[in-house]
């Protein structure tokens, strides 16, 4: 729905399917960031449980126990062996979450600091991990529940230009300090 969307001109926009599973992970992320040297990369992921359209904070390293679409598990049980247990996001997601709010969209959106040890949060860690920190993951709620295609792209649309607006205007970031 956002490639139809679309962003601002001066942005490209690559859209890319990652499959649900560890090992390809750890060698698309990677391999994407090194193709396309982006300002941004922003990971969305469908959760079954989430009922608003939740920002991620950050990602962690270990607990990652259950098994992928290829019935895999990192024996480590972790992302990146020496890695540290959790990076956040370079982006004010606070920020990011007040301003997409005010928008006035009919979407509700929220921030989480746990992306759920499967393979939303293992993408997100390896992407930030990869990145220094300039990766952000989104979660949206299964389509019908409660939101059309539609309202999703447009809420995705609004968020991602938000945090590129807060990436080339530091001045305008809130300090975000957070214990874990």
């Amino acid at each position: 729905e956002l490639e139809k969307l679309g962003l601002r001109d001066d942005v490209d926009l690559h859209v890319y399917e990652v499959p649900v599973e560890y090992q390809t992970v750890q060698r698309l992320i990677p391999a994407l960031w090194k193709k396309h040297s982006p300002q941004l990369v922003v990971h969305v992921g469908v959760s079954g449980m989430a009922t608003t359209v939740t920002l991620e904070k950050c990602g962690h390293n270990v607990g990652y126990k259950g098994l992928d679409n290829c019935r895999f598990c990192p024996g480590s049980q972790c992302c990146v062996e020496g890695g540290p247990e959790c990076i956040d996001s370079i982006i004010d997601m606070d920020a990011v979450c007040r301003r997409v709010s005010a928008l006035g969209l009919d979407v509700t959106v929220t921030i989480s600091k746990d992306a759920g040890r499967y393979l939303c949060d293992f993408t997100y860690y390896t992407s930030l991990y990869q990145s220094r920190g300039r990766s952000a993951f989104v979660h949206v709620p299964p389509l019908g529940k409660p939101y059309s295609a539609e309202q999703l792209g447009r809420a995705l649309q609004a968020i991602i230009e938000e945090m590129l607006q807060v990436l080339e205007h530091p001045e305008d970031k809130i300090n975000c300090q957070h214990e874990h």
